[in-house]
C-alpha cells in the first residue's frame, strides 16, 4: 500500500504557474451539477409572488381558487406563514428585513414577496402564482433620488468603517489654492446578474435542515437561516459545490428562506428559483451615488485640499450604505482631506454589496476629478498622480504593506505608447471618429476573514482539503488546489479540493476579494502542521491523518497598516462626431496585487473586471418610473450591458508585489479589475472630444447634447 509517507522528490512551484482549472472539464460537458439541476425524489417546485405596488398595505389575497388548481400544494402568504426570527444579528450584522418574508401586510417596495405557490412541477407553480389574485390599499410612494433630497442623512459611523473622516482645514486650503476643481458626478443604479439565476432547494433529513444554493458562503447561509428559524447552528447544514457567478449578489436571499419555509410545512423538497425580473428587486443591486469633489492644489498640481461626499439611496426597511467617498482616504494625500458617505431611504428594495462596492463609483468621481485638475494645471495626468503620492496613509497615517501604483503607471503607460499622447482635446481623427486616450488609478482594500481548513492524508497518498469556500467562477478551487500542493510539497494532482458545505466549518465568505487571500492562509497552516505530523513517521492508517485549522489569531496579530492592491487603467476610445457612438478601441490595465496564484485564471479575473467596466461606462443603467415606482424593462433586453461587439481588445498584466509581513502574500484581485476603468474611459472621451461626461453611462445622446451648435473648443469645459 502506498503512503503519505511514502518517499517522493517534492514537487513545488506549483503557485505562480498556469493551471487550467481543476473542475473545467467538468463544466463543459455538464458533469457540474448546479443548484436548480441537482435531482430530488418528491421534488416541488415554489414560485414568489411579487408586490406590483410600490408602497401599501396587502389587504387581501385569495388563495381559494388557486389551491384548485392543478397540482397546486399550498400558498404561503402573511395569513398563514410560520413566524421567523426577526431580532438578531446576524454573520454579516442586522439583517434585511426582507428575508424576514410573509410576516406582515406591509409593502415597502415593488417587488416585495407577498405569497409563494407551491405545486407539482414548476409550469403548474408559475401559471398559478400569476393567478393569484392579491389586492392592496395603496400608499403615496417616493422614489426620487437626487443630491439634496430632504431625507439624506450622515449614518452612525461604526468601528470598521467611519462614515466621515477629516483631516486639516478644508475651508483654509481652498481658499489659499492656485487651482480649484469643484465638480458632481453621477452614477445610475446597476444591477449584478450573474449567468446562474439565484436558486435552493430545502428539504429535512433526520430532523436537520437541508438547503442545496447558490450561493457566496454556505456557512453564512446556514448561520443566517439558523437564526431566521430559531434553530441550532448544528441543525442546518447548506451546501453549493457549483456557483454561476455571485458579484456580491448571492448572500441569503428570500428564495432560500421560502423554500425552507415551504418544505417545513410540505415535508418533502421544495426548490425556489427566481426569474430575472423577480432578480431586480430580491437580490440587491448597486444604489444611484451623487458624488461631489473639491480639489485645491498649487499651480504645479500638489493637492493642498481633497473633499469627496457621496450619497447613496437605502429602502425604508434597511439601511445599506454605498461608501463610494473611501477610496480617497488612501489613496492620494492633501493637507487638508474630508470624506464623508451620505444616504437617503427611498420606497426602492435594499441595494448590496456589488463588485467593488463604493471603491467602483467612487473612483470614477474621484479619477475623473484628478483628471480635470491635470488639465487645469497644465500637468500630465501620471505626473499628476505622482506629484501626489503618499508615504503614509492620508487620513490614518499608518505606513502601507506595500503600495506600488506608481510602478503601475510606470510599466502600462510604457506598454500603451502614452508618451506620445498629444495632451490637447478633440485634434486626433480618423473619419468620422475623434480619438482620444484616458488614464485612472485603481484601488481596492486587502482584506482578510477568519477561516478553517481540514487536509487529510489519505491512505493512498493523496490528500484531501475541507474547507467552506465558494468557487463563484474565478478559479479559486484551483487556486487553492495550487496552494495546497506548495505547502504539502506535492504534485497538484494529488491534492482534491473539498469545498461549499457548511459543515466543514467556518470560513470566509467569497466577496472583498478575501475569498482566495483568507481560505489560502486556512490551508496553508493545515497543510504545514499535516507536514510535521508525517515526519513524525509511520503508516497512514485507513480513515486518514487530518489536520485542522483555525486563522482567527494569525489575523489578529497582523500588524496595522494600509493594505489595498493597486491598478493603473489605460483606454483608448472613438467618438462619432455624427451619431455619438462610444466605441472603445482598446484597454490597459496593470496591477500590483500581491501574489499572483494562477496567472491564467488571474489574468482572466482582471480583464472581467476591465470589460465591466467598460460595460459600467458606456451601457448600464436600471431606470425607474417615478409614477409607478417600478423598474423600466426589469430584464437583460432593457438593461443593457456589454456584449462581444462592445468589447475590444482587453489586456492586462501585473508587476511584482511582494510584502514580506504577509504570511500569505495575496491581495486579492477579484475587485481591483473594475476600479477606475470607468473613469479611464471618461477621461479619455474627453481628450477625443473636448467635453467632460460627469454623469454615467456617457449614453450617445450626452455626447451630442454639447454639438449643438459645433464642437468645443480644447479650452472649454462643458457637461
Amino acid at each position: 500500500m502506498t503512503t503519505a509517507t511514502t518517499p517522493t522528490a517534492p514537487v513545488v512551484g506549483a503557485v505562480g504557474t498556469a493551471h487550467t482549472r481543476v473542475e473545467g472539464r467538468d463544466k463543459v460537458t455538464g458533469a457540474a451539477r448546479y443548484a436548480a439541476e441537482i435531482p430530488f425524489a418528491e421534488l416541488a417546485h415554489g414560485w414568489l409572488v411579487v408586490s406590483t405596488v410600490t408602497r401599501g398595505r396587502i389587504r387581501s389575497i385569495d388563495a381559494a381558487p388557486v389551491l384548485a388548481m392543478p397540482g397546486v400544494l399550498t400558498v404561503l402568504h402573511h395569513g398563514n406563514a410560520q413566524p421567523l426570527e426577526t431580532q438578531y444579528t446576524g454573520p454579516m450584522g442586522a439583517p434585511d428585513p426582507t428575508l424576514q418574508i410573509f410576516q406582515h401586510d406591509r409593502v415597502p417596495h415593488a417587488g416585495w414577496p407577498v405569497a409563494l405557490v407551491v405545486a407539482e412541477t414548476s409550469e403548474q407553480a408559475r401559471e398559478a402564482a400569476e393567478s393569484l389574485v392579491v389586492e392592496y390599499d395603496l400608499e403615496p410612494h417616493d422614489v426620487a433620488f437626487a443630491d439634496g433630497h430632504p431625507g439624506t442623512y450622515v449614518p452612525e459611523s461604526t468601528p470598521r468603517a467611519a462614515a466621515e473622516r477629516t483631516k486639516g482645514d478644508l475651508a483654509a486650503e481652498l481658499d489659499a489654492s492656485a487651482v480649484v476643481v469643484d465638480a458632481e458626478y453621477t452614477t445610475p443604479e446597476e444591477h449584478h446578474h450573474p449567468m446562474e439565476p439565484h436558486a435552493a432547494t430545502a428539504y429535512w433529513d433526520s430532523g436537520r435542515l437541508e438547503v442545496v444554493d447558490t450561493n457566496q458562503g454556505s456557512i453564512y447561509v446556514a448561520q443566517e437561516l439558523a437564526q431566521l428559524f430559531s434553530l441550532d447552528a448544528s441543525a442546518v447544514r447548506v451546501r453549493s459545490e457549483h456557483v454561476g457567478g455571485g458579484f456580491g449578489a448571492k448572500g441569503t436571499r428570500a428564495h432560500q428562506v421560502a423554500a425552507a419555509m415551504a418544505a417545513t410545512v410540505l415535508h418533502r423538497p421544495v426548490r425556489v428559483v427566481l426569474t430575472r425580473r423577480q432578480m431586480f428587486s430580491l437580490i440587491g443591486y448597486r444604489s444611484p451615488t451623487a458624488q461631489r469633489v473639491r480639489l485645491g492644489a498649487d499651480a504645479d498640481g500638489r493637492l493642498r485640499a481633497l473633499h469627496h461626499q457621496g450619497l447613496n439611496q437605502t429602502s425604508t426597511v434597511y439601511e445599506f450604505v454605498e461608501r463610494s467617498a473611501d477610496v480617497a482616504r488612501a489613496m492620494y494625500d492633501a493637507d487638508a482631506h474630508h470624506t464623508v458617505n451620505r444616504v437617503v431611504r427611498l420606497d426602492v428594495p435594499s441595494p448590496t454589496y456589488m463588485r467593488a462596492p463604493g471603491e467602483a463609483p467612487g473612483s470614477f468621481a474621484l479619477e475623473c476629478a484628478l483628471d480635470e485638475l491635470a488639465e487645469r494645471c497644465g500637468v500630465d495626468p501620471i505626473v499628476l498622480r505622482a506629484r501626489n503620492e503618499p508615504a503614509v496613509g492620508p487620513v490614518s497615517g499608518l505606513p502601507y504593506s506595500s503600495r506600488k501604483l506608481l510602478d503601475c503607471f510606470e510599466a502600462g503607460a510604457g506598454r500603451f505608447g502614452w508618451a506620445e499622447r498629444d495632451p490637447r482635446p478633440g485634434l486626433r481623427r480618423d473619419g468620422r471618429w475623434l480619438l482620444g486616450t484616458g488614464t485612472a488609478a485603481a484601488s481596492f482594500p486587502t482584506l482578510a476573514g477568519p477561516s478553517t481548513a481540514a487536509v487529510t492524508a489519505e491512505a493512498d497518498g493523496t490528500f484531501t482539503v475541507r474547507i467552506t469556500a465558494a468557487d463563484v467562477g474565478t478559479g479559486a478551487r484551483t487556486a487553492l488546489t495550487l496552494v495546497a500542493a506548495d505547502a504539502l510539497e506535492v504534485s497538484p494532482d494529488r491534492v482534491t479540493v473539498r469545498i461549499g458545505d457548511s459543515d466543514f466549518g467556518q470560513a470566509m465568505l467569497a466577496g472583498g476579494s478575501a475569498g482566495t487571500r483568507s481560505w489560502s492562509w486556512a490551508v496553508t497552516l493545515a497543510a504545514h502542521d499535516l507536514r510535521e505530523q508525517l515526519a513524525l513517521g509511520g503508516h497512514v492508517p485507513p480513515e486518514g491523518i487530518t489536520a485542522r485549522s483555525d486563522t482567527t489569531a494569525a489575523i489578529g496579530a497582523l500588524p496595522p497598516r494600509e493594505r489595498h492592491a493597486y491598478g493603473a487603467q489605460f483606454a483608448e476610445v472613438a467618438v462619432d462626431v455624427t451619431t455619438g457612438e462610444v466605441r472603445v478601441r482598446r484597454m490597459l490595465g496593470v496591477f500590483a496585487a500581491g501574489r499572483i496564484v494562477n496567472p491564467l485564471t488571474a489574468r482572466n479575473q482582471f480583464v472581467g473586471g476591465m470589460i465591466w467596466g467598460l460595460s459600467m461606462a458606456l451601457h448600464e443603467e436600471a431606470v425607474r418610473d417615478g409614477a409607478t415606482g417600478t423598474h423600466v424593462a426589469p430584464d437583460l433586453a432593457g438593461y443593457h450591458v456589454a456584449a462581444n461587439a462592445d468589447v475590444p481588445l482587453v489586456e492586462a498584466d501585473w508587476v511584482d508585489d511582494p510584502d514580506d509581513e504577509d504570511p500569505v502574500g495575496i491581495k486579492g484581485i477579484g475587485e481591483v479589475g473594475i476600479v477606475g476603468a470607468a473613469a479611464a474611459i471618461a477621461n479619455a472621451v474627453w481628450h477625443a472630444t473636448g467635453v467632460r461626461h460627469r454623469h454615467l453611462p456617457i449614453r450617445p445622446d450626452r455626447v451630442l447634447a454639447p454639438w449643438d451648435e459645433a464642437l468645443p473648443r480644447p479650452s472649454e469645459d462643458r457637461d
